[in-house]
Parts: C-alpha cells; structure tokens; sequence
C-alpha cells in the first residue's frame, strides 16, 4: 500500500527524474497521537507545512533558487519509509531510505510569489517574516503544470 510523503523541494530543480531519498513527512502514528482532534485530511496538512518549514531550510543551502518554498506531494510504497524520528524531530518526520521516480510525484505545493519577501526575510532570521509565511497557503498545482509555476 502507497504511503504518502511530502518531500521539501527549490524550483529551479524540477521536475527531476527522481525524488529523494532524504527527509520527508508522512502522517505517522505519532502524529496521529499529538494531533487527536484532527482528521486524515488534518493530519495530511500538518505534514504538508511541516515539509514547508524544511523548504524553507532547503533554500538557505540553495542561495540561487527562487525564495519560495515547495513541497512535492508524492505516493511511495511503505517499504521505502522509515519512520524512525528523534525526540527533537517534528512528529510528521520520516526518511524516504530510497528514491522514487518523478512519476510517483501527485502534486506540487508552492508559496504565492507574493510571498518571497517573507521567505527571504525568514531567512535572514525575521520572526515576524516567519509567523505571516505560517499563515500563508502553498498554492497547489498538479505535475503536469510545473513549467507553468510563476517564479
């Protein structure tokens, strides 16, 4: 049975042949749990926006990339998902131990470009530039419309 996952991505590298292995997010159990009053549908968005707090510490590694967070949506199978997170990691944590083609990606997740000032700014350590980049919404696009993501 699939698995969910939601990857940190930078725009300027996709579409890619394939995506990760590295640090994702799932609904996990341990989500589940800290999160009871929520649904299936809940669970998913934290762990979309626990992958856009990464996004956001992929780009300080990416200086070059467009300052807009991205998160790939992708279906793997549950044998490629290690679910083993630390005390000090988000609860949504798990490594993607392999990685999977382009085509188990679903969706693509994007800040508006709005929004790049305050991922710039949140970047450079402005709290306040955080809190609005928690209030925003990633702007959802199916993969067939990468090419057409404005950036």
């Amino acid at each position: 049975m699939p698995v969910r996952v939601y990857l940190p991505a930078v725009l300027d590298q996709l579409p890619r042949e394939q995506v990760g292995p590295g640090r994702a997010h799932a609904v996990t159990p341990e989500l589940r749990s800290g999160l009871p009053g929520e649904d299936d549908e809940g669970w998913e968005y934290a762990a979309l926006l626990a992958a856009a707090d990464d996004a956001l510490a992929l780009l300080r590694r990416h200086p070059g990339s467009p300052r807009l967070r991205v998160v790939l949506a992708a279906d793997v199978p549950e044998g490629l998902v290690d679910g083993g997170t630390g005390p000090d990691e988000p609860a949504s944590a798990v490594d993607l131990v392999a990685g999977v083609p382009w085509e188990a990606v679903v969706s693509v997740h994007v800040d508006e470009p709005a929004a790049a000032q305050d991922v710039v700014d949140a970047l450079a350590g402005d709290r306040a530039a955080d809190d609005r980049l928690v209030e925003r919404e990633l702007l959802w696009y199916d993969v067939t419309e990468v090419g057409r993501i404005p950036w």
